[in-house]
């Protein structure tokens, strides 16, 4: 199971792919934490990322690609993965694509948290209160404005992946304005869905056989067209037997 969360700020991907992690036993990988970890294991690639970020530099996509091809490669990632935040750009989904089939695998689905952005802001707005008249300190990601700011840079830059995933029939959008248990719930739908094998034997995004309006799936042309004919079969034999029966009883008058 290989999933990609996409969503603003605050939509709440950080604590849905430690649940998806925990549920299913993947592994979570997250860009921050991987290029803290492979800084403070002092790979290679870490090392190169500790220079890179010493300078105040953000870190280019083939370094962050490096480190989650070495990531995806470790024990716990074997029975799949969740991708919290990354990609977060076209550039860096097509990256990932090239990564995932040079090793023989491909994402099972990507799915869109759909929030209102209105409301995100006036929750933050309103914990502010609420620290402020518990007499708390304010954390400091719970800013209006900084959170304004990274709205416009996701809309920027990564609600683009939309699209493009939508074209290539692996995007699934739930509520994320749902309840964090409702959330889940949903996103486990989805991942039911990409886990059922498909009658076609194709992936999460191939097109499934058609129903008709009750939901039943259509027999094919070939056997409605048999079951035509034996219905007429069927009724043009009753009509023989009636009317074989009207002359037995006019014979015997």
């Amino acid at each position: 199971m290989r999933l990609v969360l996409l969503g603003p700020p605050a939509a709440g991907k950080g604590t849905q792919a430690e649940r998806l992690a925990e549920r299913y036993r993947i592994a979570r990988l997250s860009t921050g934490d991987m290029l803290r970890a492979a800084v403070a294991a002092a790979t290679p690639i870490g090392i190169k990322a500790k220079d890179i970020m010493a300078r105040g530099e953000l870190v280019p996509d083939p370094v962050v690609i490096a480190i989650i091809a070495d990531r995806i490669k470790e024990p716990d990632a074997a029975r799949g993965f969740v991708l919290d935040g990354f990609p977060r750009t076209i550039t860096q989904a097509e990256a990932l694509e090239r990564l995932l089939v040079q090793r023989g695998l491909k994402l099972d689905a990507v799915v869109e948290l759909k929030v209102d952005e209105g409301i995100l802001i006036r929750r933050i707005e309103t914990r502010i209160g609420q620290a402020k008249a518990r007499g708390e300190a304010i954390r400091p990601d719970d800013d209006p404005e900084v959170l304004k700011q990274r709205l416009a840079a996701y809309r920027a830059q990564t609600a683009p992946l939309i699209d493009y995933y939508r074209a290539r029939g692996l995007l699934r959008s739930v509520d994320g304005m749902a309840s964090i248990d409702g959330v889940s719930e949903a996103i486990g739908h989805v991942v039911a869905a990409s886990a059922a094998p498909n009658p076609r034997g194709g992936s999460l995004g191939s097109p499934r056989p058609r129903k008709s309006p009750s939901g039943a799936r259509r027999k094919p042309a070939k056997a409605r067209g048999k079951r035509k004919v034996a219905a007429k079969g069927g009724k043009a034999k009753a009509r023989r037997a009636v009317r074989s029966r009207r002359k037995s009883g006019r014979a015997r008058r």
